[in-house]
């Protein structure tokens, strides 16, 4: 059995980062959340936080972190079973997820909307590339996030949601730059001597669009760096560069001026996504992973697998 007070300052301080902080929240004194913590270490033989100027968990502390998060979630659906809370009654449950930007930026508020709204889940988001989200449920952060990951983490489940769909688009006036007048196709060298608009420094999707049309692997071009959905799209439409966007975020933005057209036609990119969650999941959390999947199932495009067997 974990002690109490041992295990809510351990919380505290992976949520805040910081024993100084964890102690204002706890409303208790710096020392005696350094005890609870040294308690807590001693009684698993384990070190649990790597201290420093961002206090974060170990290896160790990630697993204990998962558990009682978990824990937590199902002591709150308890609880509200034992109050006999039904649905739009009682209390709200918190439920830590990662969601990639394209996702919720399109589809995902709105397909889960309903689902929020009835079993009263207020969600605590972290923003991340689809290709990294899983890092935060690896580390106990989330208890489930939206990746391209399709093998699940140890005690964890992945479920298959679909493919988003990316297309490379400019603006009209840049499309014509890019073109050889020769053949009216645009070239990669033309391609390649503009500036590209990034969302960050972890987007990858330029460089798989390359490499998937042209054959080039880790090719050179200037690039702007704009984290944001809505003025990354407004960069590409103002003539800034060329990048990816989802076609969910092109149909938004139909009729809309000035146009972003694609550079090469019908020539879409397609990241395939899961959503992973815990093995164990609380019945809140059940409910959220049953939103989710239905929602995927009505915006995205089927998985490659399911395309090939008719599903």
């Amino acid at each position: 059995m974990f002690d109490a007070r041992q295990t809510d300052a351990f919380l505290a301080v992976a949520q805040c980062g910081s024993f100084a902080r964890a102690a204002q929240a706890l409303a208790i004194s710096l020392p005696a959340v350094s005890l609870r913590i040294r308690g807590l270490e001693t009684a698993l033989g384990r070190r649990l936080l790597v201290r420093g100027k961002q206090v974060v968990p170990t290896p160790a502390g990630q697993v204990l972190l998962a558990h009682l998060r978990q824990v937590q979630s199902m002591e709150a659906d308890l609880q509200r079973h034992l109050q006999g809370g039904a649905d739009g009654t009682g209390s709200w449950h918190s439920m830590a997820i990662a969601v990639n930007g394209d996702s919720l930026a399109s589809w995902f508020l709105p397909g889960v909307e309903a689902a929020l709204q009835r079993h009263r889940i207020v969600l605590d988001i972290t923003l991340d590339d689809q290709d990294f989200t899983h890092a935060a449920l690896k580390s106990g952060e989330v208890t489930g996030c939206i990746s391209t990951l399709a093998q699940p983490l140890r005690g964890c489940c992945a479920v298959p949601l679909g493919a988003m769909r990316y297309h490379c688009v400019a603006s009209r006036t840049l499309l014509e730059r890019l073109r050889d007048p020769g053949t009216g196709r645009v070239s990669l060298g033309r391609l390649l001597a503009v500036p590209a608009i990034i969302f960050n420094r972890k987007d990858g999707l330029q460089d798989a669009f390359l490499q998937q049309q042209f054959g080039v692997v880790q090719p050179q071009y200037p690039r702007h760096f704009v984290p944001s959905t809505e003025a990354y799209e407004s960069a590409i439409a103002l003539g800034l560069g060329w990048g990816m966007v989802s076609r969910q975020q092109l149909q938004r933005r139909a009729g809309h001026q000035p146009a972003l057209e694609e550079v090469i036609a019908e020539a879409g990119l397609d990241v395939l996504l899961y959503w992973h969650h815990w093995e164990r999941e609380s019945l809140t959390a059940q409910r959220l992973t049953l939103a989710i999947v239905a929602a995927a199932r009505q915006h995205l495009r089927p998985l490659p697998w399911e395309r090939a067997s008719g599903l």
